[in-house]
């Protein structure tokens, strides 16, 4: 059996904050092959946010060296990561982050605009996006005419219209009850198994972790423990 190429590598990762050196992560040693579905579990304030933020290229490491697609992250200026992140990967929020004075194609098709792609491949990208999240019929409304569930399947449209590498999703069902919070997880689950796009999901929930292949188990800044998710929903 050919083994999935690597597509992010961190090595001694270390994350410390503030002038007393409070140390958020501590040696931290993953690798997340193309395609994988990974979630991410621990107690708050173990580090799973941060650990999240230093995977998508919104923060940098104190020290350690990360890896995504061949691009040392460490080593790339405040350009160079804004575009990586702007091009290859996507992020699903717990509290949607939406823009509540644009519509939902809106919100949608900002990644692209930011991206400067034509108006018409923007379009065509944002009806198709919205179909595959089952939002194709309310394009024009607001987020404050959405649902919880409707607005984290705007949240995960937006994620996906620019065809990330990888999407980083932080407690995505976390603001959600539990119908909704199902709904959420199986269309993630989908979207990884029919796209190959890779996940990336922190979570404190058991059941949530179950949708995914691979389980990390943090405590205190490192991982305690890395195993395959045998009851997968």
């Amino acid at each position: 059996m050919s083994q999935t190429p690597c597509l992010v590598q961190l090595s001694a990762v270390c994350k410390t904050y503030g002038d007393h050196m409070v140390k958020a992560l501590s040696d931290i040693n993953l690798s997340i092959g193309q395609g994988e579905f990974v979630a991410i579990m621990g107690p708050s304030g173990c580090g799973k946010s941060t650990l999240l933020n230093i995977l998508g290229g919104i923060d940098r490491p104190t020290s350690g060296q990360v890896l995504f697609g061949g691009s040392d992250l460490r080593a790339c200026n405040d350009e160079q990561l804004t575009t990586i992140r702007r091009t290859r990967i996507g992020f699903i929020f717990q509290f949607f982050n939406l823009l509540s004075t644009l519509t939902v194609s809106e919100n949608v098709a900002l990644p692209l605009e930011l991206a400067g792609v034509e108006c018409k491949q923007v379009q065509a990208a944002v009806t198709a996006v919205l179909e595959k999240v089952g939002m194709s019929q309310c394009p024009s409304l607001y987020p404050a005419q959405l649902s919880g569930g409707e607005m984290q399947r705007v949240t995960i449209a937006r994620a996906l219209v620019h065809a990330p590498s990888m999407v980083i999703a932080d407690e995505p069902t976390g603001n959600l009850d539990t119908e909704n919070g199902v709904s959420v997880l199986r269309l993630i689950r989908e979207i990884n198994e029919q796209h190959r796009t890779t996940i990336v999901m922190a979570t404190h929930s058991q059941d949530a972790a179950n949708y995914a292949q691979k389980l990390i188990e943090m405590r205190d800044g490192t991982i305690v423990g890395e195993h395959p998710c045998c009851a997968r929903q």
